[in-house]
């Protein structure tokens, strides 16, 4: 374990990044039972599932970023904030 010392592993890191591991884990499940087509949507852009992803993501990042530094560091409502932002972008991308 003293080579992870580098990094402040805590449960929550932990969880973070066993989380992303699950989600890239459905997502190759869903690749390969269900193989994809892009799509335009909103944007204009052809997308799949992994971009779709990658937007939701990112946009996550962004809405608690901007939550930590607008209300605070209570994150349970970005994390709502955000869970919604990833089912329109699912939807409508």
């Amino acid at each position: 374990m003293s080579d992870f010392a580098w990094m402040a592993w805590t449960w929550q890191t932990a969880l973070f990044f066993a989380g992303i591991a699950c989600l890239l884990a459905v997502m190759t499940a869903a690749a390969i039972y269900w193989p994809e087509t892009e799509r335009v949507g909103v944007l204009r852009i052809p997308t799949t599932r992994g971009d779709r992803l990658f937007i939701s993501l990112l946009g996550a990042a962004f809405i608690h970023l901007a939550w930590l530094g607008l209300v605070g560091p209570d994150l349970w409502w970005a994390f709502g904030l955000s869970l919604a932002y990833a089912a329109l972008v699912f939807r409508y991308v």
